[in-house]
């Protein structure tokens, strides 16, 4: 097993497009074994003729398409959740990058967890959902856990040559999505002007979940998790500019903070070589171009997901299965036309006030009880 060899997991997303992206700059650093996508098949037909993977992982509907195409390629094509399960428990795969969006992601983590495997995580279901649980497996196996969100590789870089007994707390920034200057009800946005992203370029769940700021708050479980930090010990300010992507507050009162223009490329390529660096050609920050950074506290009444995510923080158990899954769920039926903006939040509300907590899942109860809920609301 090497680091060198890796599996990719949703490469046809806009962090697997990257991750492709970054391996090419790194010239040959990194030997793609696999590679997975299950909707875009043309662009991972695409990929797997340029970046000759050995692998591709796909859905059991695209696979006889896939695989009569490329049937004098030398790539392999396998399917349905056995295929992603191997791309995550090969021997001679060392890395897996999971950029795998929803829920669909937790067991392919898990799968690159119990082998040992150097995990670079982009999708955040896996330890909003099963943070407790992931970390306990990773512990006993050796696994690590590098994180790809610019936020918690900002609060990884910022941490780096200290001690996390020092660390008294963390500030999580958000560019507050692109209803931060919106006055009035959210009720009746279009999908159009919620998708609209003021600075990142991100999928369509994602940046429901950041006009939400749904997204801030599974980051702050994330980092829960990550860290080792009670809840009570993360602040999320608002940071439109989108040039501090974290900071981390130490005992003796010094805060350090990792900048950068927003670009997913770097945090990317940080998690592929942590804890070395290599060189990476974007354009450079330039603070006297910027003229000033401006920080405040979100409104919270606007924005309610925030102290949802916080309660299930608290809280623990499976109610953060809840606030994942119910949230999931109402970001693809928004999507659909079928609800109200306002809809996705105040739905996962009332779920997580009818749920009965268990408080110490096994992972069969965490899968258990997603699908129990995707099957509700189907």
């Amino acid at each position: 097993m090497t680091e060198n060899c890796i599996s990719i997991l949703g490469s046809t997303g806009s962090i697997g497009v990257n991750t492709l992206k970054v391996t090419e700059k790194l010239k040959g650093q990194f030997k793609i074994k696999y590679i997975s996508g299950y909707n875009n098949y043309k662009l991972l037909i695409e990929q797997a003729e340029k970046f000759k993977p050995e692998f591709i992982v796909t859905s059991d509907d695209h696979y006889t398409k896939i695989r009569d195409i490329l049937k004098r390629a030398s790539v392999k094509v396998i399917a349905g959740s056995e295929g992603l399960k191997q791309s995550c428990q090969d021997a001679e795969v060392g890395t897996v990058v999971n950029a795998i969006v929803g829920s669909f992601g937790l067991k392919p983590t898990v799968y690159a967890l119990e082998k040992g495997k150097k995990v670079c995580l982009a999708n955040k279901e896996s330890l909003v959902m099963a943070g407790s649980y992931i970390k306990k497996l990773s512990k006993k196996t050796g696994a690590s856990i590098i994180p790809i969100d610019s936020e918690h590789s900002a609060m990884l870089q910022a941490l780096n040559g200290e001690e996390r007994s020092s660390l008294e707390k963390i500030i999580l920034t958000a560019s507050g999505g692109p209803f931060r200057k919106k006055s009035g009800s959210l009720e009746n946005v279009s999908i159009e002007e919620a998708l609209n992203h003021p600075k990142w370029s991100m999928g369509k769940k994602i940046s429901i979940d950041s006009a939400t700021l749904m997204n801030k708050g599974f980051e702050l479980i994330e980092a829960v998790h990550l860290f080792d930090i009670s809840p009570a010990k993360i602040e999320v300010v608002i940071h439109p500019e989108s040039i501090v992507h974290s900071l981390m507050q130490f005992i003796d009162g010094s805060v350090i903070a990792q900048l950068g223009l927003p670009d997913m490329m770097l945090p990317i390529q940080y998690a592929l070589t942590y804890p070395k660096r290599s060189k990476l050609k974007l354009p450079r920050l330039d603070l006297s171009e910027l003229g000033k950074l401006t920080f405040h506290k979100p409104d919270r009444k606007k924005f309610p997901a925030l102290d949802l995510a916080c309660r299930a923080a608290e809280e623990k158990g499976t109610l953060p299965v809840v606030l994942n899954t119910v949230n999931e769920i109402m970001v693809y039926k928004f999507l659909a036309g079928r609800i109200k903006f306002t809809d996705i939040v105040n739905n996962v509300g009332k779920e997580m006030d009818a749920h009965t907590n268990i408080k110490n899942p096994t992972i069969e109860n965490i899968c258990e009880l997603s699908d129990e809920l995707w099957k509700k609301f189907k």
